[in-house]
């Protein structure tokens, strides 16, 4: 067995990211891509404006220069930096982007630590304060996406956990169908129960024997599942309180000309957040549509907008990017896709266009373009708004949404079995697809990594300072 047999066996059987990292970073050096990593000098970003903005940055840093590093911060932090975002950087090596920009980033990152720990006087608590607020909405947030999926949603497990144990999952998250009840499970545990939660050990034991029969998962089973995880009385606002993290739920209306929706603490903090999963998995034609849930102001459960009935999140709004962005101030996406019908059309965002593959978008686009067409003549044919309507108005929906992130995680094709995705897949599928979800996060996690950290500090540091500080 050649050598490069040998590594790419190491890649596979990987039983950690902790080895997957090691291996990729043998092979990386056995290809050479350790040199390209090393190299400044690249099409694909302005590296001369980015080693500027390095060496600027330690001059100033070794000059004790407090203001002047305030000044040459206050002149622009975000992510894409002279392109410094783009994905082509971090599909080269396995291991990891151009040294250059990791350095800069880290750089940025030292700088905002050395600012907000710094007692000299001067820069006042004030005006770091206010510094690091307009700071952090100008660079904006990440956002944890999870897809519809029926029972593929176990991929989601395995993805969510590789994000925990490298401490990167996003504050902000937003799930629709098998998705939302993921993203809920996630928002509503502390990482400390979830480093016990997320493996395919535990979704096996607290699953009921019920919901593991033959055939489409019944609605109660569904909700006996859920009771595992989501109490009778947990609202969004309560989960958000005890965990910090915002989950999102997408519903869409069971009748025509209403709008979608999204759940969470902001726009619905007193909504039953088990009863909103419950609406999001509701699958048109297969499962009842759902009437949400709430507490009122004495705790009583009652009916939430009890004249609408809501369904299958993913058919009107699988990634609510839009919305995140206007209630979060969420500009970067990282989504765990496994919609069976958009895996075949979208990848993760690191193969190069070839002239065939522009063709082929194309040729979607034009399809898209025609179906909308044709679908709005049969409903101007379909005059009282009937069955037929609703299935165009479906069909516009799901066709018409963007399914793709900034980073995109997508699991194996051969995982998909089309004759059971809304039953109990088994134990054997359910293994394997949570191991599918860590292995296919992993090569993503360095990208992840380097694009939220500066994020990721500004929040640290702004929440300790609004803590601290009185203004």
């Amino acid at each position: 067995m050649g050598k490069e047999q040998q590594l790419e066996r190491a890649l596979k059987n990987a039983s950690s990211y902790q080895e997957w990292r090691a291996a990729a970073q043998a092979h990386d050096k056995h290809k050479g891509l350790d040199r390209w990593r090393k190299q400044e000098q690249c099409q694909q970003y302005d590296y001369v404006s980015i080693r500027e903005r390095l060496d600027r940055l330690r001059s100033l840093k070794a000059r004790h220069n407090n203001r002047g590093l305030l000044y040459t911060l206050n002149e622009g932090i975000h992510g894409n930096m002279g392109g410094m975002g783009r994905a082509g950087l971090y599909g080269h090596a396995l291991s990891g982007t151009k040294h250059l920009i990791e350095q800069y980033i880290e750089e940025i990152v030292h700088t905002l630590e050395l600012i907000a720990d710094d007692d000299s006087g001067d820069i006042s608590e004030e005006e770091k304060l206010d510094f690091f607020r307009r700071a952090s909405h100008c660079f904006g947030h990440s956002a944890f996406m999870m897809s519809g999926s029926g029972s593929l949603l176990y991929f989601h497990v395995g993805v969510a956990r590789a994000l925990l144990e490298e401490d990167l999952l996003p504050s902000v998250m937003s799930g629709s169908s098998g998705g939302s009840i993921i993203g809920s499970i996630v928002c509503s545990h502390t990482d400390d129960e979830l480093r016990d939660l997320l493996n395919a050990d535990t979704f096996l034991q607290q699953a009921p024997e019920a919901s593991k029969k033959a055939g489409i998962m019944d609605p109660v089973d569904l909700e006996e599942v859920l009771s595992q995880y989501l109490p009778d009385d947990l609202t969004f606002q309560k989960s958000f309180e005890k965990t910090g993290r915002a989950m999102n739920v997408s519903i869409a209306p069971a009748e025509t000309h209403q709008n979608s929706r999204l759940l969470n603490a902001t726009t619905s903090p007193s909504v039953l957040m088990r009863s909103a999963v419950m609406a999001s998995a509701a699958v048109p034609g297969i499962f009842p549509p759902v009437t949400l849930q709430a507490l009122d102001d004495d705790g009583q459960r009652m009916s939430y907008l009890p004249s609408r009935r809501w369904v299958d999140g993913s058919v009107s709004d699988d990634m609510p990017a839009k919305r995140l962005a206007r209630l979060y101030g969420v500009n970067h996406y990282i989504v765990s896709q496994t919609n069976p019908h958009v895996l075949p059309f979208v990848t993760d965002g690191h193969r190069k266009q070839t002239a065939l593959g522009l063709l082929q978008t194309a040729g979607r686009r034009a399809t898209r373009e025609w179906i909308n067409a044709v679908t709005m003549i049969i409903d101007k044919a379909d005059k009282r708004n009937g069955p037929v309507t609703q299935v165009t108005s479906l069909m516009r929906s799901i066709i018409n949404q963007d399914y793709v992130g900034d980073i995109n995680i997508l699991p194996d094709y051969r995982l998909i079995n089309p004759t059971n995705l809304l039953g109990f897949p088994g134990e054997k599928q359910i293994r394997k697809l949570v191991a599918s979800g860590e292995r296919c996060a992993w090569p993503k996690l360095e990208m992840i990594r380097q694009q939220t950290r500066i994020s990721r500090t500004l929040r640290k540091i702004l929440q300790r300072y609004e803590t601290s500080v009185v203004v």
